[in-house]
């Protein structure tokens, strides 16, 4: 079987819901996972947008969450996690707002697409790793991904209308 990420809040490929954006509530979604492969150690989460700042003409990748060494015997994350929800042991990367923590959706211009992508490791990742950001993460974590799993959602820049 092959690893699966989920979300009661959404499904693959559809919009993300206004409380999870910086229009609403601005917490983080409930995430599922399931079917995780034998020997998982620890688990890695990462939100991140690749359109920004705009789909027509993306100039960069603009991380939203950074998690690393979830226990392997934590099977989700509930609503708002990010604020105080966290499994024991669960260490916090650096986002692209040069904090850690959860950064829902608030594009300025069209739809982006915004990517959850759950990697199970081998090994826990070492404290030394502090808060490191994605890229100091992935480097990190290169040689010791199990499986992965990635769950898509969409959301549209604010209206003016809203």
């Amino acid at each position: 079987m092959a690893l699966v990420l989920k979300s009661e809040a959404f499904v693959d490929g559809d919009p993300i819901p206004r409380r999870f954006s910086c229009e609403g509530e601005d917490i983080s979604p409930p995430l599922t996972w399931q079917d995780l492969p034998e020997g998982t150690e620890s688990l890695v989460l990462i939100l991140d947008d690749p359109d920004a700042p705009d789909p027509a003409a993306p100039r960069m990748v603009w991380d939203h969450w950074v998690l690393y060494n979830i226990p392997p015997t934590c099977s989700g994350l509930v609503e708002g996690a990010a604020r105080g929800g966290l499994p024991e042991g669960t260490g916090e990367g650096i986002n692209s707002w040069g904090r850690t923590g959860y950064g829902g959706p608030c594009p300025p211009i069209g739809r982006h697409r915004y990517f959850h992508r759950l990697y199970a490791l081998d090994t826990r990742l070492p404290d030394v790793l502090g808060q490191p950001t994605k890229d100091e993460l992935l480097l990190a974590m290169e040689e010791l991904i199990l499986a992965h799993a990635e769950l898509v959602g969409v959301y549209d820049a604010p209206k003016a209308d809203r």
